[in-house]
């Protein structure tokens, strides 16, 4: 496979995954403000833009934080490469370069997902109300996954997106709960209701009370969500996936290409691994901050090291 198709379907997966991500932080930080107490109004919009790592680009635009302009630029700004808008954008994108090596199903599904989002404006989020809108988010990203599922062959295309996803999703979940355990220090308050608050925001509080019936403490929560090997939004069971498609991408080349390949997988392995090793006692608050920068880091160094090895020539568009 060509190295800008290659990449091009890596960014269309982590793209559309981070288009989630998105909603779903989101929703954690509404959630979460029921929780703070806050002097300034200001302060809990400019979390939200913090939590994106935008507060540089949000003030070239806005002298304020308010729930309008903070959800106007992190949802529909299309001058901010982050936004909501510009990732589905850039999913679209890459997937018109190589419409003609996927299924014509897919297409439509971005396509679609472009064209509704491109229509919306941010007084239609508020009256509508935020939680209806981002549930949509997640509904249409849902179609895509879905179609992307049933109708694309197991073969080198298909495995390149999901390693986007999966890497995508283990960084993302890493950042929501950096972001939630920065709030829970800057309040001074009880963590459990801030981490019940990312349970519920990626789904997992059910499959949670499965899983610790008499319990429920913030290192559990954290457990959890970094660990749970069952759990397909946990970090572990990221570089899970991660690792099984890397292997099989690499089934499909030389034995010279697979050696370099096999780099890749070795740091998604060795990243699992150090999960599959941390017991409780590593959880606890101060030493869970450390442990979610090195995940970050390794997050980080393994998206380089699969683009030395699958993307060094031609570049699709980022």
């Amino acid at each position: 496979m060509l190295n800008r198709n290659a990449e091009a379907l890596f960014w269309i997966g982590r793209y559309m995954e981070r288009a989630e991500n998105h909603a779903r932080l989101v929703d954690v930080h509404y959630h979460i403000q029921h929780e703070g107490d806050f002097a300034h109004e200001e302060h809990k919009w400019s979390r939200l833009v913090d939590a994106f790592g935008a507060r540089g680009d949000y003030l070239q635009q806005f002298e304020q934080f308010t729930e309008r302009d903070v959800i106007s630029f992190i949802t529909l700004d299309r001058g901010y490469s982050n936004s909501l808008f510009s990732c589905v954008a850039q999913a679209r994108s890459n997937l018109r370069t190589i419409r003609e090596k996927v299924p014509s199903e897919l297409w439509e599904a971005v396509n679609s997902f472009y064209l509704w989002l491109g229509e919306v404006q941010v007084a239609d989020i508020l009256e509508e109300g935020p939680n209806i809108f981002f549930r949509r988010v997640k509904e249409k990203v849902a179609v895509f996954q879905g179609v992307e599922h049933s109708v694309m062959q197991r073969e080198q295309e298909w495995h390149f997106i999901e390693c986007g996803r999966f890497l995508e999703r283990a960084e993302n979940t890493v950042r929501i709960l950096q972001s939630v355990l920065g709030a829970i220090s800057a309040d001074r308050a009880a963590p459990y209701p801030y981490l019940m608050a990312v349970l519920k925001s990626v789904s997992g509080y059910q499959a949670f009370r499965r899983v610790y019936a008499d319990g429920l403490s913030a290192p559990q929560i954290i457990e959890f969500l970094l660990t749970r090997e069952s759990f397909p939004r946990s970090v572990y069971f990221s570089f899970l996936q991660l690792e099984e498609h890397l292997v099989e991408i690499g089934l499909y080349e030389g034995e010279m290409a697979l050696s370099q390949h096999e780099k890749a997988r070795r740091k998604a392995g060795r990243l699992k691994a150090e999960l599959g090793c941390l017991d409780r006692d590593d959880l606890d608050l101060p030493e869970t901050a450390l442990l979610l920068e090195q995940l970050t880091e390794g997050c980080r160094s393994l998206g380089r090291t699969m683009a030395e090895t699958f993307f060094r020539m031609e570049a699709a568009a980022q």
